[in-house]
């Protein structure tokens, strides 16, 4: 009975340390996450730069109002790049009340995954470590936002 509790413990302490994440991990993932929304609610691309990853890939639906139905299209980190720095160049004010939410669904060591809502709509984010940085590698989303909860 006690050789069958030792190795249960030990099962379940090993699952732990696979899924465990450290506190650090999950402060740089969300510090990732708010870069890359406050870098296109702000214009600033050096937030966007620290937070995307060279080859990401983001891909969106918005809802074309007059067809009634929803269009998706690409946006590469360089458009990315673009629109924030036409934020900047047009002194574009986020406006007060606008919504700003990030959240961390999981953290690996090599992975993670998380969502940002923001005015265009949500976003699903998977990030990935490299060089020992946490860098938003893909991004999946639909906007208008219907409702927020």
């Amino acid at each position: 009975m006690k050789k069958r509790f030792f190795i249960t413990v030990c099962s379940m302490l090993s699952l732990t340390a696979i899924f465990a994440q450290s506190d650090q991990d999950r402060k740089e993932v969300e510090r990732a996450l708010l870069d890359y929304i406050e870098g296109f609610y702000e214009g600033d691309t050096l937030k966007l730069n620290r937070s995307v990853a060279d080859s990401s890939v983001k891909y969106g639906y918005w809802k074309d109002v007059k067809a009634g139905k929803y269009i998706g299209e690409p946006m590469s980190r360089q458009q990315m790049t673009d629109y924030a720095l036409n934020v900047k160049v047009k002194n574009r004010q986020r406006p007060a009340g606008t919504i700003k939410k990030t959240e961390i669904f999981e953290v690996q060591e090599q992975v993670a995954s998380g969502k940002v809502t923001a005015w265009w709509g949500m976003d699903y984010v998977l990030l990935e470590k490299i060089h020992n940085k946490w860098m938003i590698r893909m991004v999946l989303w639909q906007g208008p936002i219907a409702t927020v909860k």
